[in-house]
């Protein structure tokens, strides 16, 4: 292998591979940010999202950067997983990856006790494998004043002179300015409208996706209670199977209204319905899942391209390049200064301010059409966790969302793109849903216990495992569930009191602001520390299986110490014993957590 400090021998191994895992596009949008500089130093990178990569490739790559983020409490995103089980493979050799230099960045929050997990995780297991990390791991926190760029721009410096030692520039060769305007992503022409016409979705296409009809769209929160929790019944005409854990995708629209507002800020209004044809020219840097090769602007901005997201550092970067306003100029260079970072926190991200918001105020800015891939973040598909079991309705997926809306510092009123869009959806629409495997499994014998917490809407998972054990005949089930008012949202409580009185559910809820003026909040690790004893019989004796699923704050956190306490107290283990009884759950697979921050 070449050692990092030495060059390769042949110019002709100037290219590299970045595979990134992201959850909400920011390890995309690094991914396609280390591309561009690596096309500065004329080293050739491939792009690839780790959910679409074959694992088997990567004993093929000389040098691969990882972008890497982090979920829920410490997890890695679900794309990460067929690599990362492939990698934890215990017949893998040690000097499997012995041709392989590395480096890596990870995204996280180091408000959370895990920080950069992941990456750090991914780092060591390739060291344990024989590949050769080259340049210091970077770890990007958004507490910092300047977000994740706080540590992507210095360690992205120290990952280009790595590379300039390793590949050295070709004689007469030199580096491109790094302040300069990039060659758009895309090349952007009229076309007919014929082909407009003809033009099908590329869902259409995908075997992931199934065309489903909604039949139920109902609220199941108090109409007069503060938050807006929706049932969602999407039926199939033929059976489809999934199971519990699974995950359906929805790709969803912006409102028209904002849609045709923002294209006369902009200045695409009259243009916004001539159809256009897409082809792809820089392939080092990636385009939004599933885009037509023909459209239209209009449509691009509502199905593709987030103009309600709050924009990334990178955004500001762009817009200088369209701006022709010089006072509007010098705001974007202060705002991209080091000293400016308090003010751009102050104006853009503290507000919550959308993309479209920003554009109201520089009106200056002109953006080519060609450049609108690289300008504005792609609107992402979102995913949630099915609340159903194909056992029970094999023609059926059932989901259980919380429509986000809120109001910023501003006071002005914010709705969720795509929970706005599926709350706006009446019986009889049409949709395609993607529905992709989860992580959680069920024990193979179905009188070992489970037992399950999820507080909120993350019961909704909670609910698929109890319907198919219920529909399989097991009864050893166990749900906690946590809410704030008994008779405002407490989710499916019918159900669970029928499966109850039928004895196939030991039903426990905590209902945290029921409780009388000044008395301690009881919330879902509270009733498990009550019931430790019971706790200890049904995981330390019979082996039982836990599922948490639900807000990453302080919930996950506190079952595991609840169950640690159950296992001192209860299973006489000592504290560091119970401790790693934990890490032991988690290792035999008895554990399964799914959280979001």
């Amino acid at each position: 292998m070449p050692s990092p400090l030495f060059p390769h021998e042949h110019e002709s191994e100037r290219t590299l591979t970045i595979l990134y895992a992201t959850e909400t596009g920011n390890a995309q949008d690094i991914a396609d940010r280390i591309a561009r500089e690596c096309r500065r130093i004329h080293v050739r990178a491939r792009v690839h999202n780790m959910a679409t990569y074959a694992p088997a490739e990567l004993i093929a790559e000389h040098f691969v950067i990882f972008v890497v983020s982090t979920t829920g409490s410490g997890k890695e995103p679900r794309g990460m997983m067929p690599l990362w089980t492939m990698l934890l493979r215990s017949d893998l050799p040690e000097d499997l990856f012995e041709d392989l230099e590395f480096a890596v960045f990870g995204l996280g929050d180091t408000a959370y006790e895990k920080f950069c997990w992941p990456a750090k995780l991914l780092s060591r297991r390739l060291t344990s494998l024989g590949a050769a990390e080259v340049c210091t791991r970077g770890e990007g926190d958004d507490q910092h004043p300047l977000g994740l760029d706080g540590a992507f721009e210095p360690w992205n410096k120290q990952l280009i002179d790595t590379l300039l030692e390793i590949y050295p520039l070709p004689p007469g060769a030199e580096t491109t300015a790094p302040d300069g305007l990039p060659p758009p992503r895309v090349s952007i022409e009229d076309a007919d409208s014929t082909l407009l016409r003809e033009a099908t979705s590329p869902l259409e296409d995908d075997p992931v996706y199934h065309l489903a009809i909604l039949s139920r769209n109902c609220r199941i929160t108090a109409e007069d209670w503060y938050q807006d929790v929706r049932h969602f019944e999407f039926e199939f005409d033929t059976d489809i199977h999934y199971d519990p854990g699974d995950v359906a995708i929805i790709h969803p629209e912006a409102a028209q209204p904002d849609v045709e507002g923002f294209l006369a800020c902009i200045g695409y209004a009259n243009i916004a319905d001539d159809p256009i044809s897409i082809q792809h020219s820089l392939p080092d840097q990636s385009l939004p899942d599933h885009l037509p090769s023909t459209t239209t602007l209009r449509d691009l901005f509502t199905r593709y391209l987030d103009i309600n997201a709050v924009p990334r550092r990178s955004f500001f970067a762009m817009l200088q390049h369209f701006t022709s306003d010089d006072l509007e100029r010098e705001k974007l260079a202060e705002f991209l200064s080091l000293e400016g970072a308090d003010e751009l926190y102050d104006y853009c991200f503290r507000p919550r301010r959308t993309i479209r918001e920003v554009l109201e105020e520089f009106r200056s800015a002109r953006i080519p059409r060609e450049y609108v891939f690289d300008v504005f973040p792609p609107l992402r598909p979102r995913q949630f966790s099915i609340a159903s079991s194909s056992k029970r309705h094999p023609r059926q997926v059932q989901l259980c969302i919380a429509i986000v809306q809120y109001k910023t510092m501003l006071k002005i009123p914010r709705r969720g793109v795509c929970t706005a869009y599926l709350a706006s959806l009446q019986p009889g629409s049409k949709i395609r849903i993607g529905i992709v495997n989860g992580l959680l499994s069920l024990p193979s014998d179905p009188d070992i216990p489970v037992i399950c917490i999820g507080p909120g809407t993350g019961v909704a998972p909670m609910r698929a495992v109890i319907e198919e054990r219920t529909e399989s005949g097991s009864t050893n089930n166990t749900l906690y569930f946590g809410c704030r008012s008994a008779a405002k949202d407490q989710h499916y409580h019918q159900e669970w009191e029928e499966y109850a009185s039928g004895e196939m559910l030991t039903y426990r809820v905590a209902c945290s602001r029921d409780g009388p003026e000044g008395v301690p909040r009881t919330y879902v690790q509270d009733l498990m520390r009550e019931d430790a004893q019971r706790l200890w019989e049904l995981i330390g004796d019979l082996g039982a299986w836990v599922y948490i699923s639900g807000s990453s704050n302080k919930m996950p956190m506190g079952v595991k110490a609840a169950i640690r306490d159950a296992a001192r107290n209860h299973g006489k283990l000592s504290e560091d014993n119970a401790g790693g009884f934990i890490g032991m759950l988690e290792r035999e697979g008895r554990l399964y957590e799914e959280c979001w921050s």
